[in-house]
């Protein structure tokens, strides 16, 4: 599989595949919903940590030429991190 031939959104859709298949059965979104998850979307292995250095850490531990081809979410949210402001309104 040429990962650099996909798209982002290819990327993101087989990312989210992996983890609805092969994470979302092993964690409890309610209670695991803070952590975070790194999969390696060549291989579908997958690493869970509360800090996203740490799961990717993990993650290459086990497979060391994932570096490059690594979708990262939380449990609870299809997005590892959220972008934007979000204060109030002036």
């Amino acid at each position: 599989m040429d990962i650099k031939a996909l798209s982002n959104e290819e990327f993101a859709r087989r990312g989210n595949a992996l983890f609805e298949k092969n994470v979302r059965p092993h964690v409890d979104v309610e209670s695991d919903g803070h952590l975070f998850v790194a999969i390696d979307i060549a291989t579908g292995t997958y690493a869970v940590d509360a800090d996203a250095v740490i799961a990717t850490d993990k993650l290459i531990d086990q497979q060391p030429d994932a570096q490059s081809r690594i979708w990262y979410r939380r449990v609870g949210s299809e997005h590892a991190y959220r972008m934007g402001w979000r204060g109030s309104e002036m």
